[in-house]
């Protein structure tokens, strides 16, 4: 399998997680039910899933209100963009 299918597959799939959790969180603190832990939607953006829980949060209107979410998600999204823009200058990866 080529190695840049590998990885979009996996950042799709993680981002989708992001997505999917905060949905889901959301529902949960409707119902009044056990709810997915705030390190845990954090750790889903770390690892890859930052476009998704950025997206996410703001469909689903979901932990707009604490002000670390609305700090360190979108911190989260910009140093991603940052590290693949400089793995791709030091590898000489061209995007056409």
């Amino acid at each position: 399998m080529n190695s840049i299918l590998l990885i979009a597959s996996y950042i799709a799939v993680v981002n989708l997680a992001g997505f999917a959790a905060m949905g889901i969180d959301k529902h949960k603190a409707r119902a009044g039910s056990y709810r997915i832990p705030e390190a845990t939607l954090f750790i889903l953006a770390l690892i890859g899933g930052s476009i998704g829980s950025v997206v996410g949060m703001f469909f689903f209107r979901h932990k707009t209100r604490h002000w670390y979410f609305l700090v360190f998600m979108p911190a989260i999204l910009i140093l991603h963009i940052v590290a693949v823009f400089m793995l791709c200058y030091y590898v000489n990866f061209r995007f056409m």
